[in-house]
């Protein structure tokens, strides 16, 4: 069985849709992932034993989406030293509420933050920290970025 690289764990199961875009993206470049919805407050040390069964069962990258206090992808930071990118989810405020939460981390505790509801930029984000040991992965990467710069260029054609 193949190892699971990117773990998503998501604050409620009010999340779960907006993380359905890095799980599209996720499942297209073929990298194993597992989805699972706890609650940094309601399920602190649940949270802890997951993060610690993910690290064993092969989890690279954590992606963490959470609305309001958002405090989800901190405490995951807190637990592992594996990269953590947090997905603000707009439940209140326009997002602004969770953006806050996950950009104003303490030092030495990073999380990397894609912008409000962007889950595909978190996928994409966990896919290149992957790619940086996987040539496969890596090159999948740039096909992608090759593909859509040939979108761009052909909406022009005509346009001299």
């Amino acid at each position: 069985m193949e190892k699971r690289r990117v773990s998503i764990i998501v604050g409620s199961q009010r999340d779960v849709p907006k993380i359905s875009a890095a799980e599209k993206i996720l499942s297209s470049l073929k990298v194993p992932y597992k989805t699972a919805i706890i609650s940094a407050h309601r399920a602190p040390d649940y949270l802890g034993e997951y993060i610690k069964t993910e690290e064993k069962s092969g989890a690279g990258v954590f992606i963490a989406a959470a609305g309001m206090a958002a405090h989800l992808a901190g405490v995951i930071a807190s637990k592992t030293c594996r990269p953590v990118i947090g997905v603000p989810v707009n439940v209140s405020l326009g997002g602004l509420d969770a953006l806050l939460s996950m950009v104003q981390m303490p030092q030495e505790v990073p999380v990397a933050t894609v912008g409000v509801d962007n889950a595909a930029n978190a996928a994409l984000l966990a896919a290149e920290i992957l790619a940086t040991c996987d040539e496969k992965l890596r090159l999948k990467l740039v096909e992608r970025r090759k593909n859509l710069e040939h979108k761009i260029r052909n909406l022009n054609k005509g346009n001299k």
